[in-house]
């Protein structure tokens, strides 16, 4: 039998936040390469050109957009050209997000107000621009849109109030929106990574403690995470919707 892959993107219109590096660098490099046009966007400019100038090195189509996703207006300027562009709109990865400098370091009688607030502002109020401004203009037919979550969209830990509840938010945002969008053949997800090399996080713990931590013994990379929104782009995903993929090598097992 002849034909695309299901896990093909080929002719799809895919827009991707937080691009400049890590976790949505390697999900745009990887969408546009399984064939899907890409507008990608993100707050630090020289580094998303630094993604534009990979993908469109390796053959792939690709638009790139200097956008603070805070900015309610900045976003909807980057769907607007997106699908002037395009065309239209298949599919969304809304990866932008910051962790915050009290996270890990400061306890509930020590927060920072104004990280608190950037911390949602970016992962929450920022989430929701996107979706806002995303789902008007997806296709008629359908599309399919992943949140990024994180392990800790699940569980608590001590020193990690902003980010962690910034995470639950998105599960739960991530949950109502796809009790609202199916109708539409809209699906949404949301993927959960755990411990993963990047430069948001970079290794600091020992292989002693990474066993103990995480059955799979090691963390985890930007293409593993990557490549599981990549799926839940793609048709080979078509019958799920409303889930949170844990990519965290077993750790909450």
């Amino acid at each position: 039998m002849s034909g695309m892959s299901s896990t093909d993107l080929t002719g799809k219109v895919i827009v991707i936040s937080g691009a400049a590096s890590g976790i949505g660098r390697e999900t745009a490099i990887q969408v546009a390469a399984r064939g899907a046009m890409v507008s990608i966007c993100d707050v630090q400019s020289s580094l998303l050109d630094e993604t534009v100038d990979l993908i469109a090195q390796n053959g792939g189509t690709v638009m790139g957009t200097c956008v603070d996703v805070r900015e309610r207006k900045s976003v909807e300027a980057w769907i607007r050209r997106t699908v002037e562009t395009f065309g239209k709109l298949d599919g969304a990865a809304n990866i932008a997000g910051v962790a915050g400098a009290d996270t890990g370091v400061a306890g509930i009688a020590d927060l920072d107000d104004a990280d608190w607030a950037l911390v949602f502002d970016v992962n929450v109020k920022g989430l929701m621009h996107c979706l806002r401004t995303q789902v008007p203009n997806m296709n008629e037919r359908g599309g399919s849109i992943v949140n990024m979550s994180s392990l800790w969209g699940s569980r608590g830990w001590p020193r990690q109030y902003a980010y962690n509840a910034s995470k639950h938010a998105i599960n739960g945002i991530t949950r109502c929106a796809a009790r609202e969008l199916g109708p539409r053949n809209i699906r949404v997800n949301a993927v959960a990574p755990g411990k993963i090399e990047t430069p948001m996080s970079p290794t600091t713990d020992s292989e002693e403690t990474l066993a103990e931590l995480i059955p799979l013994g090691r963390k985890g990379t930007a293409l593993e995470v990557a490549e599981t929104v990549a799926f839940l782009l793609c048709d080979a995903s078509a019958y799920i919707s409303s889930a949170v993929i844990g990519v965290d090598g077993g750790r909450l097992s």
